[in-house]
């Protein structure tokens, strides 16, 4: 029996002493380098990372994305509405430049083109039409709202650009802390965002020749990023592999080697007079294939967070103070709205017009309603060129601050959301898939009702399909109900009975027709059902049917043994499960006198080449 062991608590307001306590040392740090010149660069960068530490503790307390709060304390220490702390803007920015280098590079590293081409039409189709319409409808609204175009200006240009793109660090961070990711909206969501850094190669490749836009500059402009593109993907085919194969059992070298590629390639891009952080990016495409790929980023990842705070502290220094121009935030509030309202314009009729539903529609379109940081990027580099005005990078700035906020909280309760938006469409006779879902003739016949379908259910069909005593029988018997449309045609042409529902609503189960089955399953843990969870869809099928036996997943044994309480025939508890197959496979590992793999290890490799379901 182990003893729990006394943990000192330190209580919460020591916390926040400590906090103000070193909020109070960042004017040592400014005093310190009014004389000494040579010190000044240093003493900025700790300023700076002193900010951003106590400011972003702040922000996690609060939930809030930390680029937001980096730039919130870059507001705070620069000369233009915070303390002055640091005057010269200019000793932060050029050395967070490198963090725009290394942001791009890592961009490129997790970007794999060969997944592009195994993605469905609904990604590819969205992913290409998306940002063109949306920056169509940006130069609309501009123009509405009083921007024009005139010469050596291009104010518009960058603001229907900047407000087309989504911001990749928000919606992973989100979605991921939510287990979305891997759904059906969630891939949608990646996919596009992916074909969103595509566009923004193209943007980053023609931005130097803004000031000269002839036709033959622009095409020129092209050629050049088009043979630095095949310099990069033929150095990385012919002579990187055997170069980090000859120091691949030197971590080290691993990833100098990556860095100098990222560097080396940006200076190709600099010679052909194209943005260095195109070359970036460019380099970690060329290398994004490399069974290296993983190890390089899980260490380039650490230097490349502390240049990106720089780099994000260095944009909050630069806000304008919006006392002084009211008339920037009232822009920036109005265009967040216009932003957020264009993305339900621009990607939910392609969704719903490739028979993605609405549900997955407008979850793809609430998801990316916000700004990128990669906006930041192409605005801040606007700035430097001459392309753009400074107030057009604060209402970009205020944008991003806006909409990330916003995001934030649409993220976290997009299903409550798409569920609003769903009944309304509906209203407006809006068909969704399956329209004729509540026919109860849908479930004449059948015996086993799986609320839900992924990984588990997917795993549990192919057994049905491959069992010869069962395929017969227990296949038709089977009722899927589920709102996932790949899910739908999967089953289809499997020749499985499935309805489009939303199980989380009793109505969707009583008009499915699940009172008269035998059986009831759910498989997806907690963690993952959206709107439910497994205690309150068995209460719910109790109350249905209460002659069917229930079986539902539990990810504590408290709670299966809770379930049980309740009524439930059987509980899944996949981490038990899982632990008995190890015992088993060590015990024979254990026994084992040899050092070839056991027969039933054999056997089970080859079926997982064989194996394949409908949810891989």
């Amino acid at each position: 029996m182990i003893k729990k062991q006394n943990t000192l608590k330190v209580p919460i307001k020591i916390y926040y002493a400590v906090i103000l306590s070193l909020f109070c040392m960042i004017p040592l740090f400014a005093s310190g380098t009014e004389d000494n010149v040579q010190g000044s660069v240093v003493s900025s960068v700790g300023i700076a990372i002193l900010a951003a530490t106590i400011v972003g503790y702040i922000g996690h307390v609060l939930k809030q994305p930390l680029l937001l709060t980096y730039i919130l304390a870059g507001a705070l220490i620069g000369p233009r509405i915070g303390f002055g702390f640091i005057e010269n803007i200019d000793e932060i920015e050029t050395i967070s430049h490198f963090g725009l280098i290394l942001l791009l590079f890592l961009i490129g590293l997790e970007i794999d083109i060969k997944k592009l081409k195994e993605a469905g039409k609904s990604l590819i189709i969205s992913g290409l039409i998306q940002f063109p319409l949306s920056v169509f409808l940006g130069i609309g609204f501009f123009l509405l709202i009083g921007y024009s175009f005139f010469a050596g200006s291009y104010d518009l240009f960058y603001l229907a650009a900047c407000c087309s793109l989504s911001s990749t660090a928000i919606v992973v961070k989100l979605l991921y802390n939510k287990f979305e990711l891997d759904t059906l909206a969630g891939r949608i969501t990646l996919g596009i965002l992916v074909f969103q850094d595509i566009w923004a190669i193209a943007l980053l490749g023609i931005q130097p020749n803004l000031s000269d836009p002839e036709f033959w500059q622009i095409l020129l402009s092209f050629g050049e990023g088009f043979l630095l593109v095949c310099i990069s993907m033929l150095l990385s085919k012919f002579v990187l592999p055997r170069l980090f194969k000859s120091v691949a059992k030197i971590p080290e070298l691993i990833l100098i080697s990556s860095l100098g590629w990222c560097f080396f390639i940006c200076g190709i891009a600099a010679y052909f007079n194209l943005s260095i952080e195109m070359g970036a990016l460019i380099a970690g495409i060329s290398i994004s294939t490399f069974p290296y790929n993983f190890d390089v980023i899980a260490k380039v990842v650490n230097i490349r967070d502390f240049f990106v705070t720089l780099f994000f502290v260095s944009i909050g220094m630069q806000i304008p103070n919006p006392i002084e121009n009211t008339g920037v935030l009232v822009i920036s509030a109005i265009v967040s709205l216009f932003l957020i309202s264009s993305r339900f314009v621009a990607i939910f009729p392609v969704l719903y017009s490739l028979k993605n539903g609405i549900r997955v529609s407008l979850l793809a379109s609430i998801n990316l309603s916000q700004i990128s940081e990669f906006s930041l990027v192409i605005a801040t580099l606007g700035v430097t060129a001459g392309h753009i005005a400074d107030d057009t990078l604060s209402v970009i700035i205020f944008v991003f601050v806006i909409t990330s906020v916003l995001s934030t909280y649409m993220i976290k309760y997009n299903n409550s959301i798409q569920n609003a938006f769903a009944r309304i469409l509906k209203l407006m006779r809006l068909k969704d898939i399956q329209s004729d879902v509540g026919d109860e003739k849908e479930s004449k016949g059948k015996e086993i009702a799986i609320l839900g379908f992924h990984r588990t259910a997917s795993s549990f069909l192919y057994e049905i399909l491959n069992d010869k005593e069962t395929n017969s029988s227990l296949k038709d018997k089977l009722l899927v109900i589920d709102f996932n449309p790949e899910v739908h045609h999967s089953l289809k042409k499997l020749g499985v009975k499935v309805i489009y529902g939303d199980i989380s609503y009793i109505d969707t189960l009583y008009h499915a027709g699940i009172q008269n089955m035998k059986i009831v399953i759910s498989t997806i843990p907690d963690t993952i059902l959206v709107g439910t969870d497994n205690l309150k869809l068995l209460k719910q099928v109790k109350d249905i049917c209460p002659d069917s036996k229930i079986i539902v997943t539990a990810e504590t044994s408290e709670m299966a043994l809770k379930m049980y309480s309740e009524g439930a025939y059987y509980v899944l508890t996949p981490r038990i499960l899982s632990a008995k197959k190890l015992m088993t496979v060590i015990n024979d590992a254990t026994l084992s006198n040899s050092n070839s793999k056991d027969d039933f290890i054999k056997s089970e490799i080859e079926s997982l080449k064989t194996h394949k379901e409908v949810i891989r």
